[in-house]
This record gives structure tokens, sequence and C-alpha cells, in this order.
């Protein structure tokens, strides 16, 4: 399923408030933003659910993460074989919360491309956006790391590295999206996010946590 732009991408992460039924229930608020706003929303559902929510879900749907590995005799690793055959869309990347090594975020960004799968590569900085740019994925998401959860947006906080990090992609490969991450709470801050050059939004407890996690996606997608 392609990802159309500008988009909001919501990592659920690991949180309880994403599990089991809840998961589910995120799911249907996207589904329902979405398709009354016409929004273009991602999901990325805790790993365990990945087959189930991409089994049934009327949006992309991306795996939190994937090794780089090809299928085998492996334990407790995630293929991009198996997250294709569940029906996910694609994968992020190299998460602050779960870093790769260079050779690795290259393979599976590579092999994914093979695959018809997207990739979204993760980044904390300029310098780290551009090398990034270079190895092809579909998308490049900014996110300082000491911003992360604490609801102050590196659009606010830090501009000049989403400002900064978009150019450095564009020179190296125009076809690159740029996402801006950490922080996002509101459609101001989407809004602010889209002024700066990116083309959406990457985030996970500005919605996971709210009392109303569809009023919250409103509220972002009204920022587009």
């Amino acid at each position: 399923m392609a990802v159309k732009t500008p988009v909001i991408m919501l990592n659920v992460k690991a949180y309880e408030e994403s599990s089991g039924e809840r998961g589910l229930a995120l799911l249907k608020a996207c589904e329902e933003v979405s398709e009354e706003t016409g929004a273009s929303i991602v999901i990325s559902p805790q790993q365990v659910q990945l087959a189930q929510i991409a089994g049934q879900a009327k949006i992309p749907v991306f795996a939190q993460h994937v090794d780089a590995l090809e299928p085998g005799s492996r334990t407790g690793w995630v293929t991009l074989q198996s997250i294709k055959s569940v029906g996910a869309s694609g994968t992020l990347v190299n998460h602050s919360e779960h870093r790769l090594k260079l050779a690795d975020i290259e393979w599976i960004v590579s092999k994914a491309r093979e695959m018809g799968l997207q990739t979204c590569v993760c980044t904390n900085n300029v310098a780290v956006s551009k090398a990034a740019a270079a190895l092809s994925p579909d998308f490049v998401a900014v996110e300082p790391p000491e911003l992360i959860g604490t609801g102050i947006p590196v659009s606010k906080a830090d501009p000049d590295i989403v400002k900064n990090s978009v150019d450095s992609v564009m020179e190296v490969n125009d076809k690159v999206v740029v996402l801006c991450g950490a922080g996002i709470t509101t459609g101001e801050d989407v809004k602010a996010a889209i002024e700066l050059g990116s083309q959406g939004v990457l985030l996970a407890s500005g919605v996971v946590k709210a009392k109303d996690p569809k009023a919250a996606l409103l509220d972002l997608a009204s920022g587009l």
C-alpha cells in the first residue's frame, strides 16, 4: 500500500496503551481520521501485533524494526520477508530506541527496495540525515533523541536541524522524503514542521498516551 505525503506516521512503540485491544483501537482511530479528513496516516504497531493489524488495516502499516538477516535458523529476529508476508508496506529502520550499524541499515534499505517494501530511516542530526539519504530510503525521519517523548517539538526547540536536514537530504537525493519527529503533539507542531520543509511527521506518545487518541489525531491532521 503506497504512502502519500504529507504524512503522519504513528509509531505506537511498546506502551501498555498500545497493546492488545488498545492497539486495535489505535488502528481504528487512525483509519477513521484518515477517512474523515483525507490525511495520509501510517501506523507502526507493536511487533507482536503486526500480522493481526496489517491483515485488516485500510491504511499502510510499517513494522517498527527489522533485522539485516535472510530467513533461516534464527530465533527472536525479524526478517523483511516475514513482515511482507503478513501485509506490511514497509518498516522503520534505526529508531533511536533500536539503533543499527550503518552496514545493516544499508542492507535493509537495499533489500527492502528489491522486495517492494518502503523504508523510513530514523536519524538524530543533519550529518546522519545526509548519510542516510545516500542510501536512498523512501523516508528519512530526523529526531533528536533528547526531545523524544518530551512534548517539546523539534520544530520549535531546534528548527535548524529540520531545515538543514531537509536541505542536506535534497542535495544528496531529492527523491527522499524528509519527516520531522520528536515532541510532536499538536496540529501547530505539524504545520511548523511542514513550513520548515518536511513532508510529514513521525510521532508516538502524543497520540498513544492521549486521553482521546482520535481527537489528538484530528488535531495533528489539521496541520497537514
